[in-house]
């Protein structure tokens, strides 16, 4: 509510806007925003195996994740593809999106035959730019030229 001191005007009409209720309004958007954005994320929900090596660079576009469960199913970003339609399903999304680079999930369950037939696939397919997504680990990459850190004595 807003007032005036001194002299009132000849028609009493204020023509300030009062901010307070979209201030309120745009916290509060901004709160579920910032609520909601780290639960996005693309692709089925495996569990990753762990790892030490360096995290890739982030992007703006979203990634093309392909997924493979723990009963061995194969999911674009969320949508079932057979072993047959893998390969042309991917192409079509690179050939839509203009990124070649593909991110292949694997449960950590899946034996390690499937996640190299899924590589073999792709790569049979013209796919060549994959990368492996992990989990840290949380400990450090072992320096194989230290010798304090190698399996041997010292």
């Amino acid at each position: 509510m807003a007032f005036q001191l001194g002299e009132p005007e000849e028609d009493g009409l204020l023509a300030d806007i009062n901010v307070t209720p979209l201030v309120d309004v745009m916290l509060v958007l901004l709160i579920i925003f910032m609520v909601a954005a780290p639960m996005l994320h693309q692709g089925i929900e495996v569990k990753l195996p762990q790892a030490a090596a360096q995290n890739l660079p982030l992007r703006v576009e979203d990634p093309l994740v392909l997924s493979i469960r723990k009963d061995g199913l194969l999911y674009l970003r969320e949508t079932p593809v057979g072993k047959d339609a893998v390969v042309g399903a991917v192409q079509a999304e690179i050939a839509a999106k203009g990124d070649a680079s593909v991110f292949l999930k694997g449960d950590r369950d899946v034996p390690y035959g499937q996640v190299i037939e899924v590589l073999d696939l792709l790569y049979r397919g013209g796919i060549q730019n994959v990368g492996l997504v992990t989990e840290p680990n949380g400990r450090a990459p072992r320096d194989a030229r230290d010798p304090k850190t190698r399996g041997g004595a010292g």
